[in-house]
């Protein structure tokens, strides 16, 4: 089937030879959703509008001379960022959708009320767009979106905001960054039946060891209620390790290890008012208890060898728990980006030489060393002050927080675990990390000279001064034979 000209499709009628026309999120949802079901893997149903459908709309309002005028204002610096993105986003949101697609978009959703037994079903109205989630980035989540979304008025509004969030400021910046042409770039809008996570849990998942790069294991992130919390690393989740050659055979749970986070906080749905979603405090009960059982770790663990499996290649993908069933789902799943480029070869090991007093830890990412002095921001309103080469300090990060991670010497946060946006970020730039620190904002003051270490393993630390390191660069290729064949 060809979607040059289909501007809506369900989701399990594409795969991932789709990208160009429904982007690589939604092209993977239906991938999963055709090829892996045999296999017990959950995808909500869906559909997906098309890049022609995004293109169609762009032209029918006649929006493509304004877009290009203001990111040529942006490049002349006649327009900041954020007035160049305020005056698309307004124009994308004053459209309206031609006909034909409007109509095609009201008869899919009330088909998927059918499908699910309401009449107007509450939904998640995604972004994917033809640039996202491809190998070489990871940056997923460069647009928005919107949950708990229940009516066609609802749905269409949605829509509109999901083609205005393709020039977020994140957006924008992104795509000069990689080079992308901004209007080459197109967006599917996905529609999925929601998972009542905000009664359950979620969270993240790889099919990789994401700091060390073993293959051998996966690694789960668990949080109380709706995923953002996770992705967003606004909570510290319990994390659970399984062992997957031992995964086949039905008999055992191989669960090396489950850690216990604090998740202080969950998200879930608002009650009346403008906001789709509130946080807030989870119960005593709550943080003292693991959010999965073992055999749903083992079940997910599964579930990221079959998706491993299929691709091909190492995996990083999310989950959802429905709360009023009970049943896991499979909500996303993108190549991870990080180790599978990673030499096996060349690499580097730091030493640290100096010693200073411990000012804080947390989880480490990556295995370097940085110093510098410390930019203490917490809010991103005010990402402007950061200084180019400091070292980032703050709360959490998101998307909004790319430009400036990227010039940072290292990043410091105070939630947030292995697979939060901070540490997914940081892994893609090559900036060591320390998340998780739970004090970091309150210990590091602006402008303290701090050195920053994920040399020791799963722990980071942040030193008080600007301590000396080495760096020793290993190249495993000259290491010379031995007559003595090494088994590990």
């Amino acid at each position: 089937m060809t979607l040059t000209d289909v501007h809506v499709v369900w989701l399990e009628d594409v795969g991932m030879s789709d990208v160009p026309s429904v982007g690589g999120k939604n092209a993977s949802l239906g991938e999963l959703t055709r090829s892996l079901l045999g296999s017990g893997v959950r995808v909500p149903e869906g559909f997906a509008t098309t890049a022609s459908a995004y293109r169609a709309y762009i032209a029918a309002n006649g929006l493509e001379p304004g877009i290009r005028a203001a990111i040529d204002d942006y490049r002349g610096e006649r327009k900041t960022l954020r007035e160049a993105g305020e005056a698309i986003r307004e124009l994308i949101l004053e459209g309206q959708f031609p006909p034909d697609i409007a109509t095609a978009i009201r008869e899919h959703y009330r088909a998927l009320s059918t499908r699910t037994g309401r009449t107007a079903a509450s939904v998640a109205v995604r972004s994917s767009a033809t640039a996202e989630d491809l190998p070489d980035a990871s940056f997923a989540g460069q647009q928005e979106t919107f949950l708990n979304i229940a009516g066609e008025r609802e749905l269409m509004e949605a829509c509109r905001r999901c083609y205005a969030s393709l020039f977020t400021d994140r957006a924008i910046s992104y795509r000069e960054i990689k080079g992308f042409d901004h209007l080459e770039v197109a967006l599917s809008i996905g529609v999925q039946r929601m998972v009542r996570s905000d009664l359950g849990a979620s969270g993240v998942m790889f099919s990789i060891d994401t700091e060390s790069g073993f293959p051998r294991s996966v690694l789960i992130s668990a949080a109380w209620g709706l995923g953002e919390t996770v992705v967003q690393g606004s909570i510290n989740p319990d994390k659970y390790q399984v062992f997957k050659p031992l995964l086949a055979d039905p008999q055992f749970e191989p669960i090396i290890e489950k850690t216990l986070g604090s998740k202080e906080r969950k998200m879930v749905y608002s009650r009346g008012g403008h906001a789709r979603t509130r946080t807030v405090d989870t119960a005593d009960q709550e943080r003292r208890s693991f959010v999965l059982t073992d055999p749903e770790i083992v079940t997910l663990a599964r579930w990221a060898v079959s998706v491993e499996k299929h691709y091909g290649r190492p995996m990083d993908m999310e989950w959802a728990k429905d709360g009023s069933t009970g049943e896991l789902f499979m909500v996303q799943a993108r190549p991870e980006t990080v180790q599978a480029r990673r030499s096996e070869s060349v690499f580097s090991v730091y030493h640290l030489r100096g010693s200073g007093r411990l000012l804080a830890s947390g989880a480490a990412v990556g295995e370097s060393i940085a110093h510098g002095v410390a930019c203490v921001i917490r809010d991103a309103k005010d990402i402007e002050d950061f200084q180019d080469g400091a070292i980032l300090v703050t709360r959490m990060t998101d998307p909004d927080w790319v430009p400036i991670m990227q010039r940072a010497a290292g990043i410091v946060t105070d939630h947030g675990g292995p697979t939060s946006h901070a540490a997914i970020v940081s892994r893609e730039l090559g900036v060591p990390a320390v998340v998780g620190t739970g004090n970091g904002t309150t210990v590091l003051t602006d402008g303290m000279p701090i050195t920053l270490s994920c040399a020791g393993g799963e722990d980071g630390e942040i030193f008080e001064g600007t301590l000396a390191f080495d760096v020793e660069e290993v190249d495993l290729g000259a290491l010379p034979e031995t007559r003595t064949a090494v088994m590990v």
